[in-house]
Order: structure tokens, then sequence, then C-alpha cells
């Protein structure tokens, strides 16, 4: 066996963050080395995915086992469609989440870095751990490890209101995993006799139509990071944290572990024909599309520019929930679509608005007028973004909902239908308004910044530029060339 076999490749990627972990604090004397530690180990992952993406395009499925810890239970990994989906999403936003980060956690002066570089890449380690488990068990273990290297990210700035936040994030989270999807993975074990994710499912005829519904109840809920309410109030108030760990929760890792948890589990421990037979998609189409519309309409009053792209963020999850709970090939297909879409839209838009709290100190959407005349590349990168999320061409947003949209009228789900187009004015409603601040209304009188500087006239420190304007391109450039979502997304549910 030589080191380019898939199996090698794919414990590799386990181990490369891990390794940056144990590195990064070496030279926590020496920043430019610890910064590029961190890149190097960023691209490095990232090449060793992508070594990873033939393979499993050609049918081969790499996998590793290791200790039984249960009868048929053993911590092992198995990469399939969706988790190599997943993985080139993270391992992809992690090269330019550490430039940004460069730029930010310097211009910004924060504290304590070393410690911020140490947890980023323990938690992309974490999620690679979810996106290659062949079991719930090893899934369970990465799901908690994640939230667990995250706190103290979420808590960075170790004030009243961060430790605060923290603790609500770790309730929240813990409580939920612990309480429902813990049990959720019991239960599957014990009607099934096995946790293995396997195409098409496992509980297809082992389990009533009631107890699908109570094990999906289990499921959707105890995914606390998929962030369906009522579980979602984590999500606003790890806003305190700084953009880039904002950008992370939102695009790179947590929520993204959610929302691919829940389709994971639908497709491979349920399947989507399973619950279709069941009838499980007239209840699931609610609970989701009612957190889609609820957090898009809490979003619209909000001024704050993070808490609402936060509840933006709460509702576009469940964008993702809706279109596997639609139960049509097509929509699944959509949801997976989505996973991406979202990912590189919301962190340009995260981007942004961190792009503007370093060069101009400001927070709030009302204190945007004529912000885009001094920032131009950061408002035209937060407008792409806006755009994506929205749902309009050409940005990948619109994608997914497109698929889901399809999937809805084609299985007459009439219900889905509509909260897809009322969703999308009310993410109009919450967008163009800042898009339209910043380019098409005048600036206020030149005054002293909130830190008693003078006045920014232009935009943030290179770094972040640049970060936010290849994560738009990103966004653009998965419109015109979403083959290789798309396959992955195919592949996942075998067609």
């Amino acid at each position: 066996m030589t080191w380019a076999t898939p199996e090698c490749l794919l414990i590799a990627a386990l181990i490369i963050p891990l390794a940056a972990a144990l590195l990064i604090p070496l030279f926590h004397r020496w920043p430019n080395l610890r910064e590029t530690v961190t890149l190097i180990a960023a691209v490095l992952l990232c090449l060793t995915v992508i070594a990873l993406l033939g393979p499993v395009l050609s049918g081969v499925r790499p996998q590793w086992s290791g200790v039984e810890v249960l009868p048929g239970v053993a911590f092992a990994f198995k990469l399939e469609p969706l988790g190599m989906l997943f993985a080139l999403i993270a391992s992809s936003l992690w090269i330019v989440n550490s430039i940004y980060s460069i730029g930010y956690m310097r211009a910004n002066k924060e504290p304590r870095q070393t410690t911020y570089y140490v947890c980023f890449a323990i938690a992309l380690a974490s999620t690679m751990g979810v996106a290659f488990a062949e079991n719930l068990f090893t899934l369970f273990l990465f799901y908690e490890m994640l939230t667990i290297s995250t706190y103290p990210l979420v808590t960075h700035r170790r004030d009243s209101e961060a430790m605060a936040s923290g603790r609500l994030y770790l309730i929240l989270l813990l409580g939920t995993s612990m309480v429902l999807f813990l049990p959720a993975i019991a239960a599957t074990y014990v009607l099934a006799g096995t946790i293995d994710f396997a195409p098409g499912g496992i509980l297809g005829g082992k389990a009533s139509g009631a107890t699908m519904v109570v094990l999906l109840v289990l499921y959707l809920f105890g995914i606390g990071k998929a962030a369906v309410m009522p579980f979602h109030f984590w999500l606003p108030a790890a806003m305190v944290a700084p953009t880039p760990v904002s950008a992370l929760l939102h695009a790179v890792a947590v929520v993204k572990a959610g929302v691919f948890c829940v389709v994971k589990v639908m497709v491979m421990i349920f399947g989507v024909d399973a619950l279709a037979a069941a009838g499980q998609s007239g209840w699931l189409t609610v609970v989701a599309g009612t957190t889609v519309i609820v957090a898009s309409v809490v979003a619209l009053k909000q001024d704050n520019l993070k808490r609402r792209l936060a509840y933006s963020t709460v509702s576009q999850l469940s964008y993702v929930v809706l279109g596997a709970a639609i139960l049509a090939p097509i929509s699944v297909v959509g949801a997976a679509m989505h996973i991406a879409a979202h990912a590189w839209c919301k962190i340009t838009l995260f981007f942004a608005a961190g792009s503007i709290y370093t060069a101009a100190h400001l927070t709030e959407v009302s204190q945007l007028n004529g912000i885009g005349r001094r920032m131009p590349w950061t408002m035209a990168a937060f407008a792409i973004g806006a755009l994506g999320m929205i749902g309009v061409p050409p940005t990948a947003g619109f994608l997914g909902k497109w698929f889901m949209l399809t999937g809805a009228m084609q299985t007459a789900n009439w219900l889905a239908v509509a909260i897809m187009v009322v969703s999308t004015v009310l993410n109009a409603g919450y967008f163009l308004p800042i898009v339209f601040r910043a380019f098409f209304r005048a600036p206020p009188e030149p005054t002293h910044d909130a830190h008693g500087g003078h006045e920014v006239h232009g935009e943030a420190p290179w770094p972040i530029v640049l970060a936010l304007t290849a994560t738009a391109i990103g966004a653009v450039a998965l419109f015109f060339l979403p083959q290789i979502p798309l396959a992955l997304a195919q592949m996942m549910i075998g067609r």
C-alpha cells in the first residue's frame, strides 16, 4: 500500500488539520510562521480531498475501520458522495477563511490568536470526521468534537456577553444531541441491528409509520446544528464572536455539519423511498417551512448586520431540510446543491460584514448609507452573496432552489412551493435594502470613527478583500460549473 491510495488519503485528510493544531502553538511567538503553518495545512487538506474526488466519482468508496465498540458498531470511516461534497466545501473554504483571518485578526488586534488558529484546525479535523463517518457512532463522536472545539472560538473575547453566548451554545448543542440525537441513534441500532450508513437506508420495513415519525423528530431536533426552530437560538447568540468565527459557524463547518447530518440521515438511514411510502413529507414540510418563513421575518427586523445574516442562515438551513422533506429525488439533489451554494454565498456575506467593521467600525444596517462608494469591492461581493441567497441567476443559490421547486411541483407539494415563493420575497426584503443603501444613498457627513481615529476612506486590508473577492467569484462560478457537486448529489441518491 502506498501513501497515495484512497484509503491513505482518507486518513491523511483527518490527520493534516490535527497535525496543524499541534504545530501552530510551537510558533506562537512568530505570527508569520504560525499563520504559514495554518495556510500550508489548509492547502494540503484541500489538495488531499481533491485527490479523493476522482476515485469517488468513479465509484470507489475508500474506507478504514478501527476498534469495534459494540457488535456491528466500529469506529470507522467511509467516503461516499455526500461526504465528498461536504469535505470539498469545508477544505476549500478553510484556505480563504485562513487568508481572511490573517487580515482580520491582525487589523483588529484580536487577543489569543494562537488559540484561535488551533481551535480552528481542530474544528476542521472534526468536520472531516463528520464528512467521512461510516456510521452514526463515528459521526456522533466528531459531531460532539466539533461543538467542543468551537466553544473557545465563540467565547473568544471572554467578556460577559461572549461567555453568556458560549453557555447558550453549549447548552443547546450538547443538550439536543445528548437528549434527542443519541437516543435516536440507540433506537436505530435496536430496530435495524446496525447504524452503518447505506444507500437507500436501513430502516425500510423495520419501523412502523408512527415509529418513523418519533425517530425523525428525535433526529431533526436532536441535530441542533441544523438550527431548526425552536433550537436555533445558539446561532444568533454566537454572533458575538469575531467575524471569521461567524464564517466558520455559518459556512465552513458547524451549521453545514448540521444540515449534512439531517440529509444523510434521511437518505442513508431512513431512505427517501421509505419515507415517501410512509407519507412523512407533509409534517416535515410544515416544520422546515415554519423555520424558513419565521426566521426570514425576524431577519427583516434586525438592524445589526451580523444578526440579520444569522437569522438568514437559520432560514436558509431549513431550505436544505425542506428540499429533503419534499422526498423527490430531484429535490434531495437540490438540498445537497444548496449546501454548497449557501456555503460560498454566506461566507461572502460574513466576510463583507467583517470588512465593513474592520475598515469603518460599522455594525448596523442603518449606518451603511453610501458605503459602497468607498468600499466598492466589499459591497460588490456582498451584493453577489445577497443575490445568491435570494436565488437570482447567475449565482449558485439559483440552482438548488430550482431543483427543490421542481421536486415540489413534481410531487404536487404546493405548500413547499408557496414557502419557497414567499421566502424568496422575504429574502429580497432583507437583503436588497442593504445593497440599495450602500450604492444609492448619500453617505453621511464625515465624522470620527468609534475608535477615535479619522474616518476610513477605503477598503479593509488586502487579505480580507482578497478572500471575499475569491468567495464571491466562487459563488458565481458554481452556477456556471456545477458539474462536480451535481454529480456527487446525483450519486448520493443513486441516479
